[in-house]
């Protein structure tokens, strides 16, 4: 049976004839409300604005509400005269500090975190899979692991930040890595391991609350899913779906294996991190590690094994020929970051990699 899922998606607020990013969300979010509800919503910076869909168990259904939900918040951008981008990190704009949004939490993770808020701008693309209980959603963890750089190259959509290309295909991720519970999850021992971990987290300090648990892949404090939170925002709604059901296809997998019984690689750390760097440098074109054996491979190669890998599970729903054919596309005219790039390139203008991104009602 296909497992419910859905996305969240944060943009950047941008000014359309600067193209820097503006402290605007609020406004926004209002404005979208109207029509989405509280999947609209503010994030930690002003100039970020979220939206989300709600579970469905059907990638055309997920597609169509991807859709709209964009349209939604382009048109609420438009009658506010500003605009909304989807890149990962902001391409123009005067970034650190940045403005925090009003709200109680908002003030206390300032409070907690300091410099690590003032450098906050980045927009992700989380994906929500339906789980049984926590003990799946902390075992299927463990068996995504190996596959966390690799969705990480494949999503790339932010080789800019603040006027200058990083040299990086994704420089969200290395912005994100700083802080004290992020990147890829430990291999968890058991459910009690993982609980035992975030309470220690939580007593020391390094957690405000179990929302701020940032590992790559978590267990949602807030509904019965394992989230997947490595991704850029994606350039298109198509792309955005495309990497929702490949998360889907592999988290389905990685819950058969749990059933079955069947361990989970335990890569070590160092070769974790060193993959991420890869990826995030790099991208899907360029060469990466199999984690599992640490011996070099192309990050395309290894897309094309964690296509296999999911395979089944894509086919049981309906989703092995999309995906496949969305991740051919993505081998063959590149990622968002290679597109965004591809936009600087004819004219040499920063304005016109937001263009190539913003979101149309």
């Amino acid at each position: 049976m296909a497992l419910r899922f859905g996305i969240e998606e944060e943009y950047f607020v941008v000014d359309p004839v600067s193209r820097a990013v503006v402290p605007r969300a609020a406004a926004v979010v209002r404005r979208a409300g109207g029509t989405l509800g509280d999947r609209a919503s503010t994030e930690l910076i002003a100039f970020l604005a979220e939206a989300k869909t709600s579970p469905c168990d059907d990638l055309d259904k997920l597609t169509e509400q991807i859709h709209a939900m964009r349209a939604a918040m382009a048109a609420a951008a438009e009658a506010e005269g500003v605009r909304l981008a989807a890149t990962g990190t902001p391409v123009l704009g005067e970034l650190v500090p940045p403005p925090i949004a009003a709200g109680g939490r908002y003030a206390d993770s300032l409070a907690t975190y300091r410099a690590l808020d003032d450098e906050q701008c980045i927009a992700s693309c989380h994906v929500h899979v339906e789980m049984p209980d926590l003990d799946h959603a902390v075992r299927v963890s463990n068996h995504l692991r190996p596959w966390l750089p690799t969705l990480l190259a494949l999503a790339a959509n932010s080789p800019y930040w603040a006027g200058r290309d990083t040299g990086h295909v994704c420089w969200r991720v290395m912005a994100w890595a700083r802080w004290p519970v992020a990147g890829p999850p430990p291999f968890f021992r058991s459910t009690a391991h993982y609980e035992e971990l975030v309470a220690a987290l939580l007593g020391c300090g390094a957690l405000m609350d179990a929302g701020t648990i940032f590992w790559d892949v978590r267990p949602s404090s807030r509904f019965p899913t394992l989230e997947v939170r490595l991704g850029d925002v994606a350039l298109t709604a198509d792309e955005a779906a495309l990497f929702a059901a490949l998360v889907r296809g592999l988290a389905q997998t990685a819950l058969g294996d749990v059933e079955a019984g069947r361990p989970a690689p335990d890569p070590a750390p160092e070769l974790l991190r060193a993959a991420y760097w890869l990826a995030a440098r790099y991208g899907l074109a360029g060469d990466g590690v199999d984690v599992c054996t640490g011996r070099p491979a192309r990050f395309a190669d290894l897309a094309r094994a964690m296509m296999a890998r999911a395979a089944p599970a894509l086919r049981d729903n309906g989703d092995l020929a999309r995906v496949r054919t969305g991740l051919r596309s993505l081998l063959t005219r590149g990622t968002g970051a290679d597109r965004q790039r591809a936009a600087y390139r004819d004219r040499e203008r920063l304005a016109d990699v937001v263009d190539a991104a913003l979101l149309r009602p």
